[in-house]
């Protein structure tokens, strides 16, 4: 096989087998050689000088990179993901940014920091250094890539507050700092890089130390899930289209929690938009597929993902949900779990008609549940646990399918599905007067009634015997007076006649 084509072939793929071994790449004018997902050993071996396309992922090669593969100066994707490479990142890949497009180092073991420099002019649009051992601050450099659509540095040891100043790069859709050792507030008092974050798509800051309250600013600028439109493009998932292959496309994939099942997505779909604010033990994983076929762009959105693992403690967010989530209408998924937020689910959150999933769950949260949720169409998913949620839980629609534990940890909760009924308050019998069809102004209860009775009885004895006690009303003395006369002639004169009766 190695003899076939020595001077001719330019593709092959031998992808997905069980291969071992490897021992030299005869073919001088290969362009695209994908030995991806095989069981191949032994050190990184280094491909000609013509290659635009390496594709080694999913394999066990170990030990160091050579610095000979930056002689390789026409390479256009390099993807060394998932494998047992160690040593540092070298420093000379800064000598392929005329070329070098998508670079992809995920889940190895590389350390040290992440190269300093990246040269102007620099062509990256994808750089993935996801679950390394990577350290150190972050670099400005990186601001020469101006084409950089994904940075993905999640799982690291990076140790740095919030590089606000990535919010300048036009491209910037994926931004992926998962689990690392950042830490600060997301508040920036700048305008220096304003407006930030306007294409973002993926902005994932899980398992970090970042603190203060939800980023209003960054949110406001999310232009591309409030303002996303369908514009035609022929581009629906996010990936590369290399050129010197008739409708060749690299796409990759992502690791979500949805509806609270992590899922590996090997397409991302452009119009599935998540805000993730949540403590889930997850992790991403990402991997690049080669497509016959024509491509599209593809986004997701991870919004500060707080992801609990043992080394780190959880993201504490403060504060109140902000009412712009409301203006997100694209959202598919919203999960700002595992935060210290306070306050109210805010009523504009019932305007996300997209959304499928929703988990505030291990929070602060207190009032009721507004009943403007049960109005979301597609919500299958629903997670408040954990809150200091009362009142009675939204009836009707979906809500009627949610269960228990979608509500446990709230005392204040009641009706159904939870075991606590809520008591029932019977209305009032009619006591509204009516006349013509029309209310009367003035009402009156029973209650009322035996009230104003009891009231006049005791006031008046009260007044009169404090009357007849202090000065006598005259004319109400006379006139007793005069009664009683009255009665004493009368019972006088009936006495008299029946004495002379009796005698005669």
């Amino acid at each position: 096989m190695q003899e076939v084509g020595n001077d001719s072939l330019t593709y092959l793929n031998v992808s997905h087998n069980y291969l071992t071994e490897v021992e030299h790449f005869p073919w001088k004018n290969i362009a695209v050689l994908d030995l991806s997902s095989n069981l191949i050993r032994g050190n990184l071996p280094i491909p000609a000088s013509t290659i635009n396309v390496f594709l080694i992922s999913n394999n066990s090669f170990n030990g160091e990179v050579s610095s000979l593969i930056c002689n390789v100066t026409s390479l256009q994707i390099l993807d060394l993901s998932h494998n047992n490479l160690s040593g540092t990142i070298p420093q000379c890949f800064e000598n392929l940014s005329n070329s070098l497009e998508f670079l992809n180092l995920k889940k190895n073991k590389f350390y040290g920091t992440i190269p300093p420099t990246f040269a102007k002019g620099c062509r990256l649009t994808n750089l993935n250094l996801n679950g390394n051992l990577l350290g150190g601050p972050l670099t400005p450099s990186i601001l020469n890539c101006r084409g950089l659509e994904v940075l993905d540095l999640g799982n690291n040891k990076i140790n740095d507050t919030f590089p606000h100043w990535l919010g300048s790069l036009p491209q910037l859709q994926v931004l992926v700092l998962k689990s690392n050792q950042m830490h600060g507030s997301l508040h920036d008092h700048s305008s220096k890089f304003s407006p930030c974050f306007s294409k973002i798509q993926i902005f994932d800051l899980s398992s970090n130390y970042f603190s203060g309250p939800l980023p209003v600013r960054y949110i406001n600028n999310f232009k591309a899930i409030i303002n996303l439109k369908k514009n035609g493009s022929a581009r629906s998932y996010m990936g590369l289209k290399y050129a010197s292959i008739n409708s060749g496309f690299y796409t990759y994939s992502i690791g979500i929690v949805t509806k609270g099942t992590y899922m590996e997505l090997e397409k991302i779909c452009t119009m599935w938009m998540i805000i993730d604010l949540s403590a889930a033990n997850t992790s991403h994983s990402s991997r690049i597929v080669f497509v016959s076929s024509s491509f599209v762009l593809v986004l997701v959105l991870f919004l500060f993902a707080a992801a609990i693992v043992p080394t780190l403690s959880n993201n504490q967010f403060v504060g109140e949900i902000p009412k712009v989530i409301g203006k997100l209408n694209l959202l598919k998924g919203l999960n700002l779990s595992h935060n210290n937020l306070n306050g109210r689910i805010p009523t504009s959150v019932g305007n996300l008609t997209s959304l499928e999933w929703l988990d505030l769950s291990s929070n602060r949260l207190s009032g009721t549940i507004p009943n403007k949720l049960a109005d979301l169409p597609f919500l299958s998913s629903l997670n408040v646990s954990e809150n200091q949620l009362h009142g009675q839980i939204t009836q009707g629609k979906q809500f009627n399918t949610f269960g228990n534990d979608s509500y446990e940890g709230n005392k204040g909760l009641c009706g159904f599905p939870v075991s606590k009924g809520c008591k029932i308050i019977e209305p009032a019998p009619p006591n509204v007067l009516e006349k013509n069809g029309s209310k009367s102004n003035i009402a009156f209860g029973w209650k009322v009634v035996l009230i104003g009775y009891g009231c006049g009885i005791v006031l008046g004895m009260s007044v009169g015997y404090a009357v007849f006690q202090t000065c006598k009303p005259e004319w109400l003395v006379n006139l007793v007076e005069n009664q009683h006369e009255k009665r004493r002639r009368r019972k006088s004169k009936n006495g008299n006649r029946s004495n002379r009766r009796s005698r005669a």
